[in-house]
């Protein structure tokens, strides 16, 4: 398998991505990857679901261990929109050298939704590590993954390794040629849902509305409080950043109905999958990074409420259209 190579110069940055299609090859391109990079002592951070992780420390050994920094994707990647700030933080502890980073944000099994919003990650990490000296290196699995998601990787990487060879990817867009795709039309809910218009002053007016509404789904106490949070911040940048107005929807999944308060009817309570809260105002998105760097403490235009709702919550859905800006926050009960 042929070796990635380190960015060639200061501001180098390269983001291929490496289709496998057994672990062999896994092993093969990743290994050849971390191992190069120990070679040339340098900081080596590798995010992948947890059985590759496992595979991969096993094929590599112990010679390595005291380089590399392990992290389980599907823990730190269950919302892809947590997962750029990671590496950016990898990459800024080791200022000064070239980071090589390993990053598998989509695997077999995950939802559309979740590897559309992991999708837009890749499309970004371009964006963000444009000019940095860093190689961030992607193995998609040809086999389990659908031939769409192979597709749309080839439009997010620049370079690909397939079969041994590093080569250009002719379909890679930069992540302002793909928002049309990436920011389609959300699905409908299926059930009933509960809806709230708010404006000025009515910040405390959706706390209450959504309080009332979680105390009839299957959250713990405490994922409640989670959800009223990132409710609270996304109704707050609405006023702000928003046009002063937004409309909040909330509604359950994977399970019954839960009784929902005002003027909202549904079935029987019971457990639920998880809920659903959807935001949408007639702002824009003017940086796409917005909520996926780790903002300052002196940080006022947004960017500090869109980090804290990706750090809240399970999944979260983001479109900026021509038609206004939509966040839908996904909390699991599991």
């Amino acid at each position: 398998m042929t070796a990635v190579p380190a960015p060639a110069g200061p501001g180098a940055f390269i983001h291929p991505a490496l289709f496998y299609r057994d672990l062999t090859e896994y092993l093969s391109g990743v290994g050849d990857f971390v191992r190069a990079a120990l070679a040339a002592d340098e900081p080596v951070l590798v995010a992948v679901p947890g059985p590759r992780l496992d595979a991969l420390r096993e094929s590599l050994g112990t010679g390595g261990e005291a380089g590399i920094t392990w992290t389980d994707m599907t823990e730190l990647g269950r919302n892809p929109g947590r997962v750029l700030a990671a590496l950016q933080e990898f990459a800024d502890r080791h200022a000064g050298r070239a980071a090589r980073i390993v990053g598998e944000p989509i695997w077999p099994g995950r939802s559309p939704a979740e590897v559309l919003e992991a999708t837009r990650h890749e499309a970004l990490v371009n964006t963000a590590f444009a000019g940095r000296p860093a190689t961030v290196l992607c193995p998609y699995d040809v086999v389990g993954l659908a031939p769409g998601v192979v597709s749309d990787a080839r439009r997010t990487h620049p370079t690909s390794i397939e079969r041994g060879r590093d080569l250009p990817s002719p379909a890679y867009a930069d992540a302002s040629a793909l928002s049309a795709d990436l920011d389609r039309p959300l699905p409908e809910p299926a059930g009933p849902v509960g809806r709230l218009a708010y404006s000025h002053g009515g910040l405390a007016e959706v706390r209450e509305y959504a309080e009332e509404w979680a105390r009839g789904t299957a959250l713990s106490p405490a994922r409640r409080g989670d959800l009223i949070m990132a409710i609270s911040e996304a109704a707050a940048n609405s006023l702000a950043h928003g046009g002063g107005k937004g409309t909040l929807r909330l509604w359950t999944v994977g399970g019954p109905a839960a009784q929902e308060p005002g003027p909202v009817t549904g079935g029987p309570a019971g457990p639920v999958a998880g809920v659903i809260a959807e935001i949408h105002d007639g702002g824009l998105l003017a940086d796409p990074l917005a909520g996926r760097r780790r903002p300052s403490l002196a940080s006022s235009d947004g960017g500090r409420g869109l980090w804290m709702i990706h750090q809240l919550c399970d999944l979260v859905e983001v479109r900026a259209t021509e038609g206004g800006f939509t966040l839908r926050l996904h909390l699991a009960t599991r």
